[in-house]
């Protein structure tokens, strides 16, 4: 595998098709007069794609890419995504004190440089994303494992089982699906790896633009801020995808999907906006296919910034949000109104009505303001990325704010930059989305509720809790409890309450929770997901 930043010198990497498709502007839209049949050719904006690296990688994005290149221990089952199914594992046993969990490999594991894979490959996988320490160690480190006891209690004494001995007796179901559905449970070629380790970066850097893994698809280029191409994994020991390649063109500009998809030089447009979305839908020239995601859509307010450390003006701040208004013009093929942050469909999540009490109620907000100590408001700055909705959610609630004397001015970058200043907490608030892993209250409790050091040195990025320095040890200790409590009723009450206290005083207004949303080519058949995974191999032409 190669890559090129320049896409200089094509070579032979593939076809002139495929070089000619991630070429971009360098053709007429209308070159083609249709895709190849052997190839899924996707519009999408994935400027945020910054690694490839399992232990890192933090962006929407790259989660779906690197699912459809590398297989976890387990899998979501497509058809219900709060159960699990074999997937690099084909069987697991479970101790009767639920702290050992032992998994069974499927055989015939090669990677797609050639060499085989083993458990010992998993378990040095595992290892490494506690070792190197980056933001998704917390995935592991949240269940006891740390750079001290990771050698101990992620095994594998033989090459096909490997045996993961917790420190406490967590909820099993929970355990698959937030680290063995995880890209920590990522088996990475440790032969091939290990011969490009700069330092002691354990392949960071490799791993920055190249994949090295077991799954359906292989990388075989990225060229930044054009396009990537995924191609079948001839060595794959499942079953094989139906289409040869998958063909993914960096497009942010909404209006251009639309354009490429309706002429046919796109199969599936992923970043339509509403109103292409609905005037595709009614047409019936395309498909319209969305499915409610664990994705919230939500205003990050830094708490350590000397306004928003104030529960009340974050409070203020949630009666500025026009929800039902947003949700009928800008979201309708979006998302859906969400202020709690367990999202809709996860055990322990509050309904519909008693998750999103709020409304725009300009009244309300400027009262808080007041019992605040801003009657005459503040200015304050909002940063938003390129996500379609981010301009005019975040212009309408700058509207409104204005009339309670609240100054928001908005900043607008590229999304890689966007996390880069939000993971730093380098801003004062910014609206962007978070994607949990799991469809369990826990996993979004665990992140934007809880945060287990809030130094900065810590640097706990994959934490929302930590970028907004947002620290409550009573809250963390609600979230243990809850994590805890065997009797499901008892664990949903304390989910429940966990809920209704952080939309008073949390850091995170929460808007919405999103849909998954395309558009598709007729042409293109057995388009496969859930709210939780994208499954490339299983769709077909």
């Amino acid at each position: 595998m190669t890559y090129n930043p320049k896409f200089a010198g094509r070579k032979n990497l593939l076809n002139s098709l495929i070089a000619l498709t991630l070429a971009g502007g360098a053709l007429p839209l209308a070159a083609q007069a249709a895709t190849p049949a052997d190839s899924l050719v996707m519009a999408w904006n994935i400027d945020a794609i910054s690694t490839f690296d399992p232990a890192q990688i933090g962006e929407v994005v790259t989660n779906e890419l690197i699912k459809n290149t590398c297989d976890t221990l387990v899998d979501f089952d497509p058809k219900d995504e709060s159960k699990v199914i074999p997937s690099l594992a084909k069987s697991w046993d479970v101790s009767a004190d639920r702290q050992t969990i032992t998994f069974h490999l499927n055989s015939g594991l090669v990677f797609p440089s050639g060499n085989k894979g083993s458990a010992q490959d998993l378990a040095w996988s595992m290892q490494r994303v506690v070792l190197l320490g980056f933001g998704n160690s917390a995935t592991l480190t949240e269940y006891g494992f740390t750079k001290d006891n990771v050698m101990e209690r992620i095994t594998a004494p033989d090459a096909d089982t490997l045996v993961m001995k917790l420190d406490k007796p967590y909820p099993t179901n929970l355990i698959l699906q937030a680290i063995a559905a995880n890209d920590v449970a990522i088996t990475l070629d440790k032969a091939l790896i290990e011969k490009n380790v700069v330092g002691n970066d354990m392949g960071n850097k490799y791993l920055t633009t190249h994949t090295a893994c077991i799954g359906a698809y292989q990388l075989v280029r990225w060229n930044a801020g054009e396009g990537l191409v995924l191609q079948a994994n001839e060595n794959y020991y499942g079953t094989k995808p139906k289409l040869k390649r998958i063909l993914i063109r960096h497009v942010a500009e909404t209006g251009t999907q639309r354009l490429l998809l309706t002429q046919g030089d796109v199969d599936i447009a992923r970043d339509l906006a509403p109103d292409d979305l609905r005037d595709l839908d009614k047409s019936g020239q395309v498909n319209v296919q969305k499915v409610l995601k664990p994705q919230l859509f939500f205003w990050t307010m830094n708490a350590e910034d000397p306004i928003f450390k104030n529960e009340k003006v974050r409070l203020a701040m949630r009666y500025l949000i026009d929800y039902q208004g947003l949700a009928s013009t800008v979201m309708p093929y979006l998302g859906v109104p969400r202020a709690s942050f367990a999202q809709l469909g996860a055990f322990g999540a509050l309904d519909k009505d008693k998750g999103q009490p709020f409304k725009l109620d300009l009244v309300k907000a400027k009262q808080l303001l007041t019992e605040a100590g801003y009657p005459n408001g503040f200015s304050a700055k909002v940063f938003i990325g390129t996500l379609p909705h981010s301009a005019p959610i975040a212009q309408n609630t700058q509207e409104n704010a204005a009339k309670v004397g609240v100054k928001l001015s908005i900043e607008s970058m590229a999304n890689a930059q966007l996390f880069s200043r939000v993971r730093g907490r380098e801003f004062q608030s910014a609206m962007m989305a978070w994607q949990t892993s799991v469809p369990d209250a826990y996993g979004n409790a665990s992140r934007l509720v809880s945060n287990p050091d809030n130094s900065k040195e810590a640097k706990k990025t994959q934490y929302p809790s930590w970028r907004a320095s947002y620290f409550d040890p009573a809250m963390n200790k609600k979230v243990d409890q809850a994590l805890l409590e065997p009797d499901e009723q008892k664990r949903i009450a304390l989910y429940h309450t966990l809920q209704e206290e952080q939309m008073q005083q949390g850091p995170f207004a929460i808007m919405f929770q999103m849909y998954n949303t395309a558009g598709l080519s007729k042409s293109v058949k057995d388009w496969t997901w859930n709210g939780f995974r994208v499954y490339y191999a299983a769709a077909s032409k």
